[in-house]
């Protein structure tokens, strides 16, 4: 069985807690409405379908 997804509040909590990163609670708000913006367009990225034989590149360059 596996465990359920957290919310981006808690995981922020969770994460920032691991970390022994302090938010104050003024800012708080603000830090999960830009995590859930992010997720949305990671979300873009992994759904991007790549070939199987795609290589990865030994060193990226400009």
């Amino acid at each position: 069985m596996t465990e359920p997804i957290p919310s981006a509040a808690e995981y922020i909590d969770q994460a920032a807690a691991v970390v022994g990163l302090p938010i104050p609670p003024e800012y708080h708000h603000g830090v999960v409405e830009n995590f859930e913006r992010i997720q949305i367009v990671a979300q873009l990225v992994m759904d991007f379908p790549l070939p199987e034989d795609t290589e990865i590149a030994p060193v990226f360059e400009l």
